[in-house]
Protein backbone atom coordinates (compact mmCIF):
# COMPACT_ATOMS: atom_id res chain seq x y z
CA UNK A 1 0.00 0.00 0.00
CA UNK A 2 1.40 3.36 -1.03
CA UNK A 3 0.90 6.22 1.43
CA UNK A 4 2.59 9.51 0.59
CA UNK A 5 2.47 12.35 3.12
CA UNK A 6 2.81 16.09 2.47
CA UNK A 7 3.48 18.79 5.06
CA UNK A 8 4.54 22.43 4.98
CA UNK A 9 4.67 25.60 7.04
CA UNK A 10 5.72 23.99 10.30
CA UNK A 11 7.79 27.08 11.17
CA UNK A 12 9.71 25.08 13.75
CA UNK A 13 11.33 27.25 16.38
CA UNK A 14 12.77 26.85 19.84
CA UNK A 15 10.23 29.44 20.93
CA UNK A 16 7.41 26.97 20.21
CA UNK A 17 8.52 23.72 21.87
CA UNK A 18 5.03 22.21 21.74
CA UNK A 19 5.08 22.27 17.93
CA UNK A 20 8.56 20.74 17.89
CA UNK A 21 7.26 17.92 20.10
CA UNK A 22 4.28 17.47 17.78
CA UNK A 23 6.56 17.28 14.75
CA UNK A 24 8.86 14.72 16.35
CA UNK A 25 5.85 12.58 17.24
CA UNK A 26 4.50 12.95 13.69
CA UNK A 27 7.86 11.93 12.21
CA UNK A 28 8.01 8.86 14.43
CA UNK A 29 4.38 7.77 14.10
CA UNK A 30 2.62 9.02 10.96
CA UNK A 31 5.69 9.45 8.74
CA UNK A 32 7.14 6.24 10.12
CA UNK A 33 4.24 4.37 8.51
CA UNK A 34 4.43 6.23 5.20
CA UNK A 35 5.93 5.32 1.85
CA UNK A 36 7.53 8.77 1.53
CA UNK A 37 7.38 12.24 3.06
CA UNK A 38 7.37 15.57 1.23
CA UNK A 39 8.08 18.82 3.10
CA UNK A 40 6.98 21.69 0.84
CA UNK A 41 8.77 24.57 2.49
CA UNK A 42 8.99 26.53 5.74
CA UNK A 43 10.10 23.61 7.83
CA UNK A 44 11.82 26.18 10.06
CA UNK A 45 10.73 29.63 11.14
CA UNK A 46 14.14 30.84 9.98
CA UNK A 47 17.25 29.22 8.55
CA UNK A 48 20.44 31.25 8.37
CA UNK A 49 22.88 28.71 6.98
CA UNK A 50 23.94 25.09 7.28
CA UNK A 51 26.81 26.00 9.60
CA UNK A 52 24.17 26.12 12.34
CA UNK A 53 24.54 22.34 12.47
CA UNK A 54 28.21 22.34 13.46
CA UNK A 55 28.71 25.63 15.31
CA UNK A 56 29.54 25.34 19.05
CA UNK A 57 26.49 27.51 19.75
CA UNK A 58 24.50 26.00 16.88
CA UNK A 59 20.82 25.27 16.75
CA UNK A 60 19.95 22.20 18.85
CA UNK A 61 16.52 22.12 17.19
CA UNK A 62 18.09 21.70 13.77
CA UNK A 63 19.97 18.64 14.94
CA UNK A 64 16.78 17.17 16.39
CA UNK A 65 15.09 17.57 13.02
CA UNK A 66 18.06 16.04 11.23
CA UNK A 67 17.86 13.07 13.57
CA UNK A 68 14.14 12.57 12.91
CA UNK A 69 14.60 12.66 9.14
CA UNK A 70 17.71 10.49 9.27
CA UNK A 71 15.75 7.85 11.16
CA UNK A 72 13.13 7.80 8.38
CA UNK A 73 15.60 7.65 5.52
CA UNK A 74 17.63 4.89 7.17
CA UNK A 75 14.40 2.88 7.36
CA UNK A 76 13.95 3.30 3.62
CA UNK A 77 11.33 6.07 3.78
CA UNK A 78 12.41 8.82 1.34
CA UNK A 79 12.22 12.42 2.57
CA UNK A 80 11.92 15.23 0.02
CA UNK A 81 12.55 18.84 1.03
CA UNK A 82 11.60 22.06 -0.74
CA UNK A 83 12.60 25.61 0.09
CA UNK A 84 10.02 27.94 1.58
CA UNK A 85 10.05 31.68 2.06
CA UNK A 86 11.54 31.32 5.57
CA UNK A 87 14.09 28.54 5.01
CA UNK A 88 15.31 29.15 1.47
CA UNK A 89 18.92 28.95 2.71
CA UNK A 90 18.66 25.26 3.56
CA UNK A 91 21.71 23.89 1.79
CA UNK A 92 23.41 20.67 0.77
CA UNK A 93 24.98 20.00 4.17
CA UNK A 94 21.58 19.97 5.89
CA UNK A 95 19.99 17.88 3.15
CA UNK A 96 22.85 15.37 3.19
CA UNK A 97 22.76 15.13 6.99
CA UNK A 98 19.07 14.21 6.75
CA UNK A 99 19.64 11.68 3.98
CA UNK A 100 16.98 13.61 2.10
CA UNK A 101 16.62 14.99 -1.42
CA UNK A 102 16.12 18.68 -2.24
CA UNK A 103 13.39 19.39 -4.78
CA UNK A 104 13.21 22.38 -7.06
CA UNK A 105 10.25 24.71 -6.63
CA UNK A 106 8.16 23.90 -8.61
CA UNK A 107 8.46 20.16 -9.25
CA UNK A 108 6.14 17.78 -11.08
CA UNK A 109 5.96 14.39 -9.35
CA UNK A 110 3.82 11.33 -9.90
CA UNK A 111 1.45 11.01 -6.94
CA UNK A 112 -0.82 7.99 -6.99
CA UNK A 113 -0.49 7.62 -10.75
CA UNK A 114 -1.18 11.29 -11.57
CA UNK A 115 1.42 13.93 -12.43
CA UNK A 116 1.12 16.53 -9.67
CA UNK A 117 2.61 20.01 -9.42
CA UNK A 118 4.34 20.51 -6.05
CA UNK A 119 5.13 24.06 -4.92
CA UNK A 120 5.72 26.01 -1.76
CA UNK A 121 3.08 28.42 -3.02
CA UNK A 122 4.59 31.86 -2.46
CA UNK A 123 5.16 32.39 -6.19
CA UNK A 124 1.39 32.20 -6.68
CA UNK A 125 0.83 35.24 -4.42
CA UNK A 126 1.64 37.77 -7.14
CA UNK A 127 -0.67 40.46 -5.71
CA UNK A 128 1.77 40.90 -2.82
CA UNK A 129 4.19 42.98 -4.84
CA UNK A 130 6.35 43.99 -1.87
CA UNK A 131 6.96 40.34 -1.02
CA UNK A 132 7.64 39.36 -4.62
CA UNK A 133 10.27 42.12 -4.86
CA UNK A 134 11.91 40.96 -1.62
CA UNK A 135 11.82 37.35 -2.83
CA UNK A 136 13.69 38.27 -6.00
CA UNK A 137 16.37 39.98 -3.91
CA UNK A 138 16.73 37.22 -1.32
CA UNK A 139 16.96 34.46 -3.93
CA UNK A 140 19.77 36.19 -5.79
CA UNK A 141 23.24 34.64 -5.56
CA UNK A 142 24.78 38.00 -4.63
CA UNK A 143 22.48 38.59 -1.64
CA UNK A 144 22.90 35.06 -0.35
CA UNK A 145 26.66 35.14 -0.72
CA UNK A 146 26.89 38.38 1.26
CA UNK A 147 24.47 37.16 3.94
CA UNK A 148 26.19 33.80 4.45
CA UNK A 149 29.60 35.48 4.69
CA UNK A 150 28.53 37.32 7.86
CA UNK A 151 29.16 35.79 11.33
CA UNK A 152 26.40 33.59 12.73
CA UNK A 153 25.54 36.08 15.48
CA UNK A 154 25.01 38.86 12.96
CA UNK A 155 22.92 36.60 10.74
CA UNK A 156 20.71 35.71 13.69
CA UNK A 157 20.13 39.37 14.44
CA UNK A 158 19.37 40.10 10.81
CA UNK A 159 16.95 37.16 10.55
CA UNK A 160 15.12 38.26 13.70
CA UNK A 161 14.76 41.79 12.33
CA UNK A 162 13.44 40.47 9.01
CA UNK A 163 10.94 38.26 10.81
CA UNK A 164 9.65 41.18 12.90
CA UNK A 165 9.39 43.31 9.78
CA UNK A 166 7.47 40.56 8.00
CA UNK A 167 4.96 40.24 10.84
CA UNK A 168 4.41 43.99 10.86
CA UNK A 169 3.80 44.07 7.12
CA UNK A 170 1.33 41.17 7.35
CA UNK A 171 -0.87 43.20 9.69
CA UNK A 172 -0.91 46.04 7.17
CA UNK A 173 -1.98 43.87 4.21
CA UNK A 174 -5.41 42.58 3.30
CA UNK A 175 -6.05 38.84 3.41
CA UNK A 176 -6.72 38.86 -0.32
CA UNK A 177 -3.28 40.26 -1.16
CA UNK A 178 -1.57 37.46 0.76
CA UNK A 179 -3.60 34.71 -0.93
CA UNK A 180 -2.92 33.17 -4.33
CA UNK A 181 -3.71 35.07 -7.52
CA UNK A 182 -6.21 33.13 -9.65
CA UNK A 183 -4.41 33.97 -12.88
CA UNK A 184 -1.09 32.79 -11.42
CA UNK A 185 -2.77 29.52 -10.47
CA UNK A 186 -4.21 29.10 -13.97
CA UNK A 187 -0.84 29.84 -15.59
CA UNK A 188 0.90 27.28 -13.37
CA UNK A 189 -1.58 24.56 -14.33
CA UNK A 190 -1.26 25.40 -18.03
CA UNK A 191 2.54 25.76 -18.04
CA UNK A 192 3.13 22.38 -16.39
CA UNK A 193 0.25 20.59 -18.16
CA UNK A 194 -1.11 19.00 -14.97
CA UNK A 195 -4.54 18.72 -13.39
CA UNK A 196 -3.45 18.56 -9.75
CA UNK A 197 -1.45 20.97 -7.60
CA UNK A 198 -0.30 20.72 -3.97
CA UNK A 199 1.17 23.70 -2.13
CA UNK A 200 1.42 25.46 1.22
CA UNK A 201 2.41 29.01 2.21
CA UNK A 202 -1.03 30.62 2.51
CA UNK A 203 -2.02 28.80 5.74
CA UNK A 204 -5.50 28.21 4.25
CA UNK A 205 -5.91 24.43 4.07
CA UNK A 206 -8.50 23.47 1.49
CA UNK A 207 -9.37 21.42 -1.56
CA UNK A 208 -10.30 23.60 -4.54
CA UNK A 209 -11.84 22.17 -7.71
CA UNK A 210 -11.69 24.37 -10.81
CA UNK A 211 -11.87 24.14 -14.58
CA UNK A 212 -8.85 25.26 -16.57
CA UNK A 213 -8.47 24.88 -20.31
CA UNK A 214 -11.52 22.64 -20.45
CA UNK A 215 -10.11 20.23 -17.85
CA UNK A 216 -11.19 19.71 -14.26
CA UNK A 217 -8.29 20.53 -11.96
CA UNK A 218 -7.78 20.37 -8.21
CA UNK A 219 -5.63 22.48 -5.90
CA UNK A 220 -4.78 21.14 -2.46
CA UNK A 221 -3.54 23.65 0.12
CA UNK A 222 -1.60 22.29 3.10
CA UNK A 223 -2.24 23.39 6.70
CA UNK A 224 0.25 25.37 8.76
CA UNK A 225 1.48 24.22 12.17
CA UNK A 226 1.04 27.41 14.17
CA UNK A 227 -1.76 25.75 16.10
CA UNK A 228 -2.61 22.06 15.69
CA UNK A 229 -0.83 21.27 12.45
CA UNK A 230 -1.84 18.75 9.83
CA UNK A 231 -0.90 16.93 6.67
CA UNK A 232 -2.16 15.68 3.33
CA UNK A 233 -2.20 11.94 2.73
CA UNK A 234 -2.20 10.34 -0.72
CA UNK A 235 -3.12 6.73 -0.16
CA UNK A 236 -3.44 4.55 -3.24
CA UNK A 237 -4.33 7.65 -5.27
CA UNK A 238 -6.97 9.03 -2.89
CA UNK A 239 -6.06 12.36 -1.23
CA UNK A 240 -7.29 13.53 2.16
CA UNK A 241 -6.38 16.35 4.56
CA UNK A 242 -5.85 15.45 8.23
CA UNK A 243 -5.54 17.62 11.35
CA UNK A 244 -3.20 16.51 14.10
CA UNK A 245 -4.55 15.91 17.56
CA UNK A 246 -3.70 18.70 20.06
Amino acid sequence: MQRILFISDLHLSGERPEIVTRFLRFADEEAGRASSLYVLGDLFETWIGDDELSAPDGDALANQVVGAFRTLTRRGIPVYLMHGNRDFLLGPAFVEACGARLLADPTVSNVGGLDTLLMHGDTLCTDDRDYMAWRATARSAAWQREFLAAPLARRREHAAALRDQSETHKKEKSAEIMDVNSEAVREAFMRHAVTRMIHGHTHRPAHHVLEIGGRQCERWVLPDWYQRGGYLSAENGALRLFNLQP
